[in-house]
């Protein structure tokens, strides 16, 4: 194929992702949140029963201290030996289990393996009584809940957790409630604090998450819980349309969730309100109190997924401020090349298809070193899955698995990059260069124009919950660079093969014709013949560059230096490959767009466009710091179970 011919393709493959986040900003087009069509019949599979058969309980209550009463499924081996307890909480519904779209195996099929297990509805959500609100009863209902689990006839008294995404943070706020017999958790696809890294990230709202779950997903789930039909039925309307509502301002005002009198869902409003991480937030916060948790954890990651940074903290909190010896010693982190739903198997959720290309050594081994870790910690079985700190992770653009011992990779080689450029805001001004020395002459800035009301449009990256309705993955960048709102860095052709495995860090120094205004920083792989894919990405609203508690505002045309912190990656970034980061002010829709006015966040719908300016000389040298690997132990394509 020409040249031309692959310019032409890539245009086509990324158009379809461009064209609909701008019916997005338009205010129209219509969308499904869920995870696409299923192969029902290849999952799970049949194989790798245990010896137990398994009696089923539907049903089965628990008061909580207040007196509500949730509902369980209860899984019972057939066995006159004590065992131990596998217990779910869950929004999601205790009967799907979190099986689909091809993630867990069933709880029969764990307590095949002669393990109590118990899956339970919150509160206020499935067969559960009470009022739901996300976050606001899991801790102690979680601590009343293990503690109940505990006492079940049969069991030896020890209890584990498992679950993804919002039933990993049901294990996190029942852990640091510090329930006597809680003895392990594996959570999945979850974050270390809920205002950082789930709602808000760098200050920005996480709006194509947020709303569409919100709608489609948890306030749904709720109103049928409380039998109100009507607005489960509307909800379910508005989240399979949720490009429409995507566009919508003020947040305090959105519609679909009833902001006025009776408010359905005041847990969202709250969020809008509680705008920075203020006591609302810290009072769940996980990674203010690591030292309350005195239980190993198995953590699952995936780089694409929308709580990464969480996950990778969870573990490095736990390793460095664990409440007990054991605890600190008891922490492993698997890092894999999935999005939110999909862990790699054929059929396991809508994915970018360059992330399906990964093929079978990109499986996640969730469910079988899941069952040995709790074989491990729930039955005293010597099999080597824990016994120190291990980092399990995925290095994309190789597909092998490599290990370590902590994290970041302690034979890290932080290098740095410096921003460089002809300046202004031409195609030869967007276009500047990645230098591995700091500036030494005087250089032009660089500006673009940054429009609320015509955002980057959202090429991939990090986010929830399927690919399909909010934007994950590797997604080739061509036509998102092409826009005169985004800049772009790049190094020479690699001389040889390099590893990139950690976090990454943006210096940016610019200023703003605005009081406040986002800044973004994209890392891209480029390969010779111009394809790109993004490895992760970043942003910082101005006013949080300090604090994520006390937001200040900017002086219009001063510069300030940024940190902007890009979420983890590993990627070979092959001989002749380049490296490069975007630098942008919107990402949209995975961060609500900053409307440059410096005003409450979400409360009108005033705009400004601000006039961007981005500096690379000696008094501001704006850089990329990559975690480089040295080159050495080639990795594995089948995952390491053991160490």
């Amino acid at each position: 194929m020409t040249r031309s011919g692959r310019r032409r393709g890539r245009i086509a493959q990324v158009g379809a992702v461009v064209g609909v986040v701008a019916l997005i900003a338009a205010g129209c087009g219509s969308g499904g949140g869920g995870s696409g069509p299923q192969d029902a019949g290849s999952w799970p599979p049949a194989g790798g029963r245990g010896a137990c058969a398994v009696d089923k309980r539907e049903n089965v209550p628990a008061t909580m201290r207040d007196g509500v009463v949730l509902k369980a499924d209860v899984y019972r081996p057939k066995t006159g030996v004590a065992v131990p307890v596998v217990l779910m909480r869950t929004q999601y519904g205790k009967a799907a289990a979190q099986i689909q779209p091809y993630r867990y195996r069933t709880p029969e099929w764990f307590a095949s393996h002669c393990y109590l297990v118990v899956v339970q509805d919150i509160r206020g959500q499935g067969q559960s009584a009470g009022v739901f609100t996300e976050f606001g009863n899991d801790m102690t209902d979680g601590y009343d809940s293990v503690e109940w689990a505990a006492a079940l006839p049969g069991t030896n008294g020890k209890v584990g957790m498992y679950g993804s995404s919002y039933v990993g943070a049901t294990q996190w706020l029942a852990a640091i409630s510090t329930p006597p017999h809680l003895t392990t958790i594996v959570p999945a696809n979850t974050a270390s604090d809920y205002y950082d890294g789930w709602t808000y990230e760098g200050g920005a709202f996480r709006l194509g998450f947020v709303e569409p779950w919100a709608m489609e997903t948890i306030g749904a789930s709720a109103a049928v819980n409380r039998g109100d039909t009507g607005t489960a039925k509307q909800l379910a309307a508005d989240g399979t349309n949720y490009t429409r509502w995507l566009g919508f301002r003020p947040y305090q005002q959105f519609p679909p969730l009833h902001p006025g009198d009776p408010v359905i869902a005041p847990w969202f409003y709250d969020w809008v309100r509680h705008s920075t991480r203020d006591d609302y937030w810290k009072q769940w916060s996980i990674r203010d109190r690591y030292a309350n948790v005195t239980v190993p954890v198995l953590n699952f990651e995936g780089w694409y997924d929308a709580f990464l940074a969480g996950g990778v903290e969870n573990f490095t909190g736990m390793v460095a401020g664990g409440g007990s010896p054991e605890a600190r010693a008891g922490q492993r982190l698997v890092l894999g090349p999935w999005d939110h739903l999909g862990w790699g198997r054929p059929g396991s959720g809508v994915t970018t298809p360059l992330l399906a290309a990964t093929g079978a050594a990109g499986d996640s081994p969730i469910n079988e070193l899941m069952l040995a870790w709790f074989d491990h910690f729930l039955k005293g079985k010597d099999n080597k899955v824990s016994g120190q700190p291990v980092v399990d992770y995925f290095v994309m653009g190789a597909n092998r698995w490599k290990s370590a011992s902590a994290w970041p990779l302690p034979n890290t080689r932080w290098t740095t990059y410096y921003l460089s450029g002809n300046g202004g805001n031409s195609m030869l001004g967007r276009t500047g260069a990645l230098a591995a020395e700091a500036p030494k002459d005087p250089q032009q800035p660089d500006r673009f124009e940054y429009d609320p009301l015509n955002p980057v449009p959202s090429a991939g990256g990090h986010s929830c919950c399927g690919a399909s309705s909010g934007p994950q993955g590797p997604v080739d960048q061509f036509v998102v660079e092409q826009r005169s709102d985004v800049l772009t860095y790049t190094t020479a052709p690699m001389p040889g093969d390099t590893e990139i495995t950690g976090p990454v860090r943006m210096t940016l120094w610019a200023a703003s014709s605005a009081p406040d205004t986002d800044f973004t920083a994209k890392l891209v792989a480029v390969a010779p013949d111009g394809s790109t894919v993004n490895l992760n990405n970043g942003i910082i609203r101005a006013a949080f560059r300090d604090s994520l508690e006390h937001p200040t505002p900017i002086v219009p045309g001063q510069p300030y230096r940024y940190s902007i912190d890009i979420w983890p990656t590993s990627y070979l970034v092959k001989a002749g490959y380049k490296i490069r980061v975007e630098v942008s002010s919107s990402d949209f829709p995975q961060f609500a767009p900053n409307p440059n006015t410096g005003d409450p966040f979400g409360e009108n719908t005033n705009t400004q466009v601000a006039t961007q300016t981005v500096y690379h000389d000696p008094e501001h040298p704006s850089a990329l710091v990559l975690p480089i690997i040295p080159a050495g132990d080639a990795g594995s394509s089948r995952f390491p179970t053991e160490h």
